[in-house]
């Protein structure tokens, strides 16, 4: 479910000799990782204590994000920005040039940065559209009452005048802006200008502190961003352009879209884009061997590393502390890890490190809550119309396991009207793809499938005529 790339942490060290050499500005650079090209924004300023620093992620359309750390003393400087374990180290070369590396958790890359503005080379994505539109759009603001969290989107609207079916569009994990924006995608604007040329109006936003929405978003679990979800199903409850409401939530949104159906009838119906239906830490297991099985792993380290996963999720769902949860995953990783292979360490992050690291994410309130969720209880009491639509190739939320556990969830409470389908070929962003591994994500050029499209709109104007 998490997606490879969420640029909203950073750690940022920046050696050199020379103390009256000045560190303030903006410093760009360009971060290429495996897929499209993407532009870092790092604006350091100095105040009263010290530094401060924000980064930007243009071409996801993030600004100004906040960093939560910016230290400056010998020659070193060190931005922290926690929320997707992101750290940048790098030396001053001169006073327009910086040579470093880029880190998120595993992933490590080369990250030159320099005070000169930079463009990305930017992939071909032939099905982004581009203005003027022949529609209504409208920058909007509601509020989630419940943690008085401000959120802001887009609503489009076949025209200002008029009632309409409208669409909430709901985002997977990870911090995602109103676009769903990764690797160089933006799928929730394809599917937005899609369906209101064909008279469907949809409201998509900036999950909470992400672009314009407000909140913090390190310490949200499922159920907080699904309470964010229920406030716009309200906000428009509220607005006289609108007929009925839908809710279409990609991957964790699909887990939030049914929440929100059984707490809200105001929900006229939802449709599960590659939703799970079964609990967290079995996608989460059976994801991590297709994905590593698609990349190449042998059967013994696809089998060892089963069997590792199976323990930590089994210590994740039995835990009451986290404490006593942080010491038994201490302890069981530091065994199973003692014999680790030099180069399966982050370079330049020790064993022990590494250790810290997987615990942090496996004991974040996110994973932890996902980890023990089951859809199941919460499908069985969906009584409003239901599409759930996934691609055959998907090994983040793998098609047949979820699907079928969906229908026979949501069929159990007497609700028949749920349609569920494979579409061939397609991967978790709904891509025709050749393995349907992550890697591929960034160098397809489609950026959701037009037969996908097409089911989503087929099906809403059956629950809406």
């Amino acid at each position: 479910m998490k997606n490879l790339l969420f640029l909203f942490t950073l750690g940022l060290l920046l050696p050199f000799a020379n103390h009256a050499q000045v560190i303030t500005g903006s410093w760009n650079g360009i971060l290429k990782a495996g897929g499209p090209e993407l532009k870092l924004v790092f604006n350091i300023v100095k105040t009263d204590t010290g530094y401060s620093s924000t980064m930007d992620s243009p071409d996801q359309g993030s600004f100004g994000n906040k960093t939560n750390f910016t230290g400056f003393e010998n020659g070193l400087l060190t931005i922290k920005f926690d929320v997707a374990k992101i750290q940048y180290t790098g030396k001053l070369q001169n006073d327009s040039t910086i040579t470093g590396t880029f880190k998120q958790g595993t992933f490590s890359a080369p990250l030159d940065l320099t005070t000169r503005k930079l463009d990305t080379k930017k992939p071909k994505r032939p099905q982004e559209p581009k203005a003027p539109f022949p529609y209504y759009s409208e920058e909007v603001v509601f509020i989630n009452e419940k943690e008085n969290i401000e959120l802001a989107g887009t609503l489009s609207l076949p025209a200002k005048e008029g009632k309409y079916p409208v669409v909430v569009l709901v985002s997977g994990s990870g911090p995602q802006n109103r676009n769903e924006e990764l690797m160089g995608h933006q799928p929730f604007l394809v599917i937005a200008d899609y369906l209101t040329r064909n008279g469907i109006g949809v409201l998509r936003y900036d999950d909470r502190g992400v672009g314009k929405s407000k909140g913090k978003f390190s310490t949200a679990t499922s159920n907080d961003f699904a309470e964010d979800a229920n406030a716009a199903v309200n906000f428009l409850a509220n607005r006289k352009e609108v007929a009925k409401i839908g809710m279409a939530g990609h991957s964790e949104g699909g887990m939030i879209a049914p929440i929100v159906a059984v707490k809200n009838k105001k929900l006229d119906f939802i449709i599960l884009l590659a939703g799970p239906g079964v609990p967290g830490d079995k996608i989460l297991l059976a994801q991590t061997n297709l994905i590593a099985k698609a990349n190449g792993a042998s059967a013994t380290d696809l089998t060892k590393m089963h069997n590792i996963n199976k323990q930590v999720y089994a210590l994740v769902k039995k835990s009451k502390t986290i404490k006593t949860l942080d010491k038994d995953l201490t302890q069981l990783l530091t065994k199973e890890f003692k014999n680790i292979p030099a180069s399966e360490i982050p370079e330049g992050t020790s064993t022990e490190d590494f250790i810290k690291q997987q615990v942090a994410e496996m004991t974040s309130p996110w994973m932890m809550n996902f980890i023990k969720y089951d859809p199941a209880p919460t499908l069985k009491k969906v009584k409003c119309p239901v599409l759930a639509i996934n691609g055959s190739k998907d090994l983040q939320v793998p098609s047949q396991m979820n699907l079928q556990a969906i229908k026979k969830a949501i069929n159990s409470n007497g609700n028949k009207n749920v349609i569920t389908k494979e579409l061939k070929n397609l991967n978790h962003l709904f891509q025709n793809c050749t393995s349907g591994s992550p890697d591929e994500y960034g160098e397809i050029e489609e950026t959701f499938s037009p037969d996908a499209l097409r089911e989503i709109l087929t099906f809403i104007r059956l629950v809406t005529k």
